[in-house]
């Protein structure tokens, strides 16, 4: 989904609103988001009525790319 509009809202586990914006996606689809390292996320994705959540980290050995996040 190249060039599109998602609301992307990112807390911490205490609940602390780290990213709360719409992004547009990049021309290959991803979305690239910076976030604090060594922290555990929860991301919620929305795009069109669907959503997508996802527990994320930013610890050493992590995935950098998340490619599994489908909207439903």
């Amino acid at each position: 989904m190249a060039n599109e509009d998602f609301d992307v809202l990112v807390e911490d586990m205490e609940g602390n609103v780290i990213v709360d914006e719409t992004i547009n996606s990049e021309a290959n689809g991803f979305i690239d988001l910076w976030l604090p390292r060594d922290e555990t996320f929860l991301t919620t994705f929305s795009y069109d009525g669907k959503t997508v959540e996802k527990e994320i980290s930013t610890f050493e050995g992590d995935d950098t790319c998340i490619t599994t996040m489908q909207l439903t």
